[in-house]
Parts: C-alpha cells; structure tokens; sequence
C-alpha cells in the first residue's frame, strides 16, 4: 500500500462524520452562522483529528493489530513499520496548521476544551500512557473523542450551559461509553493475545454487552428532559440497543461474532443521522 491510501485508510474514512458532525451542528446552532471558525473548525474535525486518533493509534497498536482479522481495511489499517514514522508526522504536519488559527479564534474555554479534546486522542493510544489499556477509563476517554468536538464547537461560539443542554451532552457521553465498550468485545481475544487490556478483556464479553446495553438506555432516558423536539431523540436510541441485543449471551469464545453488530452499528450511525439531522433543523426553526 503507498503512503497516501495508508493514510487514508488509517484515518478512518467511515467514521470522518463522527466527528465533524458534532462540532459542525453545535457551533451552527450557537452561532447560527458560517464563519471562518466553522469551516476551519469543520475540515479539522473532519479529517486531520481523525488521522490523529487513529493513526497514532495504529502506530502503537501495530503487534495486537497484526493478531487482529478485522483490521486491514473500512476498521482499521495494519500500518507497515515503514510507515509509521510517516504517519506520526503527517499527524503533525496536518494538525497544526488548523489548530493554530482555532487557537487565535477562540478564548480561554474554547482553549481548553481544545485541549482536553487532544489531550484524549494522544493519550488513549501513546506510550506509557496508553489509557486505551486502562479498563473503564478506555471506553471513558474514547467517548470523549466523540463529545469534544461537540463541546468544543459550544464553546467557542459562547453557549449558555443549561441544564437540558449538559443533559444531552451527558447522554451523548453515554453513547460513546457504550458503542466504545461493545466495540471492544469482538477484539477480546486478540487483545489478550497482544497483552493488551480493556474494559472487555476484565470483565468478560458477556458482561461489557450488557454495560452497553445499560449505557444506551441510560442515554435515552436522559434525553427525555431536553428542550423541544429533543425528547424525540431518544427515540433514536433505541436502534443502538436493539443492535447489541443478540450478543447478551455472547461468550469470550466465540466473541468475534460481535464484529457483525459492530458492522451494523457503523452504517447506523449514517442511518441515525438523518433523522438527527430533521430534528436540530427543527429545533432551529422553534426555539
């Protein structure tokens, strides 16, 4: 594979909207207006942060990758050694220049949200740190890549913290807790055999289904009190729940089986956006 497509695919093309989408929607809805902080802001989160998150993380994941089936394409490149000196610098080279003038944009909150948001990308997958590794505080962190930007994009167009607000913010944490935990079942056993431990390999694939379970619902529920038509969102929940329904009896054996709802739940994520899409224009258009 040559450098380019390496890169490309190590960034996680599928998973660009994760990101971008939440930065974009809330920066939009604060400010109500395209600007030059939201199109920097939009291109940063869309593809450079990616690269970081998971390129650094394919650069220091590359034995337990290697173990890994499901990784060498649309979940994950299995980065030669030639490049990972490459990618980290591509890292740097594609980062700074958009973090640089967000910096200059934004004030004393905005800088550090910023900085949590890159503080959780370097240190779920970096040497010694390696938070990825550290049960419970994997899937904390990892949702903490998702909600960032979202948080981020509030705070630099200087949103009011209310109460319905932090409640969706907290349900959108519970979300990225529960999707990162079900995601790290399929990879039970490769993890072990790579030495590497997550909050699946501790407590056993069964169990980590249901704390995703219990999370997602969790999430619904505290969406019921967030402004109009937010309510509707929990609606939207549901699909994710109902995905890790049929692993509730998954066992570490044959946990690899988790990778055909972890399928799902990626192309989920564009199903599930259209509706969200519907109802923060609705909310626009009321409020």
């Amino acid at each position: 594979m040559n450098p380019a497509r390496a890169l490309l695919t190590s960034s996680r093309p599928l998973s660009w909207v994760n990101t971008a989408y939440p930065f974009a929607a809330a920066y939009l809805l604060t400010e109500g207006r395209v600007d030059a902080a939201f199109v920097i802001g939009t291109l940063y989160f869309l593809i450079p942060y990616n690269l970081a998150m998971y390129g650094i993380n394919d650069v220091f994941d590359y034995e337990s990758d290697l173990r890994n089936p499901r990784k060498g394409g649309v979940e994950g490149a299995v980065l030669d050694r030639r490049l990972h000196r490459t990618t980290l610098w591509a890292v740097v080279l594609t980062n700074v220049p958009f973090l640089v003038p967000l910096v200059l944009l934004g004030g004393p909150l905005s800088w550090l949200v910023l900085a949590i948001s890159i503080a959780a990308v370097l240190a779920y997958s970096a040497p010694r740190l390696r938070f990825k590794e550290r049960p419970f505080l994997d899937s904390l962190t990892s949702s903490t890549h998702f909600v960032s930007p979202a948080v981020y994009g509030l705070a630099l167009a200087g949103a009011e913290p209310t109460p319905p607000l932090i409640a969706v913010l907290a349900a959108f944490f519970l979300w990225g807790i529960a999707s990162h935990a079900f995601g790290a079942v399929q990879d039970v056993n490769a993890d072990r055999e790579g030495g590497i431990a997550s909050v699946a390999t501790v407590i056993g694939a069964r169990a980590t289904v249901v704390l995703a379970l219990a999370a997602y619902l969790l999430a619904a529920v505290l969406l019921l009190p967030s402004d109009w038509p937010g309510p509707l969102a929990a609606i939207l929940v549901l699909p994710y729940a109902l995905n890790v329904v049929p692993f509730l009896r998954v066992t570490d054996a044959d946990a690899e089986r988790a990778n055909a709802g972890w399928k799902r739940f990626l192309w989920l994520n564009y199903a599930v956006g259209f509706p969200v899409t519907l109802l923060l224009i609705w909310y626009s258009l009321i409020r």
